[in-house]
């Protein structure tokens, strides 16, 4: 609701306060309306009553109070508004007056008495009157220790006491309910149970219990009614009665019932007025304190109350950005799913929210990303991978936002969500790289280079190529720009209609180290322009630098028969003019082998001629590679290779090599397999008497770092000792039974 200005456009919105004002206003003068028709009075006689008509009302309302139960008892009623004439003020004779209010409907009977209609509207003129220091007093911070078994006010009057604070908040600013709030807070603290119950779920409900599971009375109803005792003064002070008793003689019921429940009034009374207040972000600091109070309670074992769950979070007016800044500090406190105590969990809160409004979330849950707290619900999880976990699982709603609000975070964690996206939601990162190649922050086009490079081997289609072909010929088009274009010719080699024109530029680019031109790109175009870009992987292999591995990771994914020939050549070549690279070229052969016996027609060649008279370096990095357990598809050809190897091999410093590699697979190569090649290591180490101390010093010295190694070299010893006798000696072998904890009996 709001007024308008001279142009038509809506201007300003009224509260839930001047909604009520105006309303009780028009009430009374309409009941000042029917009064004056029976008396003829009219003009400014009639506003005039309709203001004497405000204050019985007001009376009524103060009386309501006294009641306890928010109703007049029929005495009381007609004492405010008179069926007949009363002489003197307020009345001045005019009769009338319960026929007016009951016909205009403000007041309605119930049961015996009266009670206003609108049961709002009467929970806020009575707050008007209502003195909260003494309700806060008796309902929260009386007798905590002790608190009073049975409530001196029935929880169905919260009513009158929580727009009592929001009108402190009205009339003295927020700083002073801010003030009573946080000590809401703090009391609710220090009467909440130590100790969630038995079966009740660590977000336990103190709400009232409902007839049906209420146990019976100890007494008449009418004895809990506590202020109905207590007479209302005919002109009360200016707070009003006080909706309660100073003081209660009631006996003490033997069974409370949960509705007694000492912290129901402070955590209802905050929940309530923090979700009414029109805006809360002047309460900020209080829920910050109430959030951390709850990860306090979660973290002792007490339970919290589900009038703070996540839904409260989610409705409590602030703003978005402040509202994922209180979840992302909660998540912290949610239970493990499917524990003793689960309930609705605040991260759960979060991805609905996500799910309803993506584009909206996204750069709220971006700024997750530095928090590294662990979530206690979650093994392994922090906030932050929590965040990308939930827009991972969510980013079909609004891929292109998600992507944008990546690039906007500027973070690693966004970061690697990108990459991720770019295997798993290739066309999106197209549509964002084509965005950002014509985008005028640099941020924005370093970034279409990056991830169109990591997009572009997932590419299935011709639109996504079709954008990544313009995406790279914008960036080149932009001469300052030059750093960019090394990424943006990768992009058109890997494009069958752009490569034959690009290509001479991207090689020349390679060739000179640019980090922007990957090996991959290149590989591409090895079926259709092998000579070329053979001698540009050659050229780059020759000289030094730290990229190496990552061109023989990438020639090692061709398996074309004729091409894989030429580069096991140019692998040869390299590793005879560099022995350095030599665990460049081992990784080269433990990716050649998990391919299986479809690379055998090239490693047996390569491999063998490596044992036969390759650089000692290099028979150790692939002796590491061939003892390894590997995969089940290399098993048979390793078996082959290693086979080769321990046919020619006697350099003691490969064969304790295999030793060492053996030791390190041994969990996943199997006890028999461990076995035998430790054994034959062994037996060609001990023909000379170096190669038997190097043998004795590494079993020992394998024995400390590998874990269960010396057990399971024990066992062989135990089990089979004539078989090594020739190959441990009696010293190494007590060794080795004292790191296994081999106790030995003395003959």
């Amino acid at each position: 609701m709001g007024g308008t200005d001279g142009s038509g456009a809506w201007f300003g919105r009224l509260g839930r306060d001047e909604v009520f004002s105006s309303y009780l206003d028009l009430m009374c003068l309409r009941i000042a309306v029917r009064l004056a028709a029976a008396d003829g009075l009219r003009g400014t006689a009639v506003r005039r009553l309709a203001a004497r008509v405000s204050g019985q009302v007001h009376a009524a309302a103060r009386r309501c109070l006294g009641a306890g139960q928010g109703e007049l008892d029929r005495e009381s009623f007609e004492a405010v508004f008179p069926w007949g004439p009363v002489p003197g003020r307020p009345f001045d004779g005019i009769t009338g007056w319960a026929t007016a209010v009951l016909t205009e409907g403000l007041l309605v009977p119930a049961g015996n008495g009266y009670r206003f209609a609108h049961e709002e509207l009467a929970d806020w003129i009575q707050g008007m009157h209502l003195d909260l220091e003494a309700a806060l007093h008796a309902l929260v911070h009386r007798d905590r220790d002790t608190p009073p078994s049975t409530p001196p006010v029935p929880r169905h009057r919260t009513g009158p006491i929580v727009q009592a604070l929001l009108l402190l908040a009205r009339q003295q600013g927020p700083a002073e309910l801010a003030l009573r709030l946080e000590d809401l807070a703090d009391a609710a603290g220090a009467l909440l149970p130590q100790r969630p119950d038995p079966g009740a779920g660590n977000a336990q409900s103190l709400a009232a219990p409902t007839a049906a599971t209420r146990p019976p009375a100890t007494r008449p109803p009418a004895t809990r009614t506590l202020a109905a005792r207590t007479p209302v003064p005919t002109n009360p002070g200016p707070l009003g009665p006080t909706l309660l008793h100073p003081t209660s003689s009631h006996p003490t019921p033997s069974h409370p019932t949960p509705s007694d429940h000492p912290a129901w009034w402070p955590v209802r009374l905050l929940a309530d007025v923090l979700l009414h207040v029109p805006d809360a972000t002047p309460y900020l600091p209080v829920l910050r304190h109430l959030a951390a109070r709850i990860i306090e309670w979660r973290a002792q074992g007490r339970c919290v109350p589900e009038e703070f769950g996540p839904s409260f979070w989610e409705s409590v007016p602030v703003g978005d950005t402040e509202r994922f800044d209180l979840l992302r500090q909660l998540v912290v406190a949610d239970e493990a799913p499917g524990g003793p105590a689960e309930g609705p969990r605040y991260l759960d809160a979060v991805s609905g929210l996500l799910a309803a409004d993506p584009a909206a979330v996204h750069p709220h849950l971006t700024r997750w990303f530095d928090d590294d707290r662990p979530l206690p619900a979650t093994p392994d999880a922090t906030v932050a991978t929590a965040a990308q976990a939930l827009l991972h699982t969510h980013r079909r709603r609004a891929l292109d936002d998600l992507t944008e609000a990546l690039a906007d975070s500027a973070h690693r964690r966004g970061d690697e969500l990108l990459a991720v996206l770019a295997e798993e939601e290739p066309s999106a990162v197209c549509r964002a790289v084509d965005r950002w190649a014509h985008d005028e922050r640099p941020a924005r086009r370093v970034a279409a280079v990056a991830y169109g490079l990591r997009a572009a081997p997932h590419v299935r289609t011709e639109d996504g190529r079709e954008l990544l072909r313009y995406a790279a010929l914008a960036l080149l088009a932009r001469p300052a720009d030059c750093t960019l274009h090394g990424g943006a010719l990768a992009l058109l080699v890997r494009d069958p209609r752009t490569r034959s024109r690009h290509l001479p530029q991207a090689l020349a680019r390679f060739g000179e180290g640019d980090p922007q031109v990957p090996a991959s790109a290149l590989a591409t175009a090895l079926a259709s322009h092998p000579e070329p870009v053979l001698e540009a992987f050659q050229a780059r292999l020759r000289r030094p630098g730290p990229d190496v591995g990552e061109v023989l990771r990438t020639l090692a994914d061709v398996t074309t028969p004729a091409l894989a020939r030429r580069v096991a050549t140019l692998v040869r070549e390299v590793v005879e003019l560099r022995p350095e690279t030599a665990d460049h070229v081992a990784a080269y052969v433990e990716r050649r082998l998990e391919q299986g016996l479809a690379s055998r027609a090239v490693l047996l060649p390569l491999v063998g001629g490596l044992l036969d008279g390759g650089p000692p370096e290099v028979r150790v990095a692939l002796t590491t590679v061939l003892a390894a357990p590997g995969g089940a598809e290399s098993g048979p050809l390793r078996h082959e290779l290693l086979g080769l190897l321990l046919g020619r091999e006697r350099d003691p410093a490969v064969l304790v090599a295999l030793l060492c590699a053996a030791a390190d697979g041994a969990r996943h190569s199997g006890e028999q397999h461990t076995r035998e090649l430790v054994r034959r290591a062994g037996l060609l180490l001990v023909r000379t008497p170096d190669g038997a101390t190097r043998f004795d010093q590494a079993l020992v010295e394998l024995g400390r770092r590998v874990p269960g190694f010396a057990p399971l070299v024990a066992r062989w010893l135990t089990r089979e000792p004539e078989a090594w006798a020739a190959v441990v000696g009696p010293s190494t072998r007590r060794m080795i039974e004292n790191l296994a904890g081999v106790v030995r009996v003395p003959a």
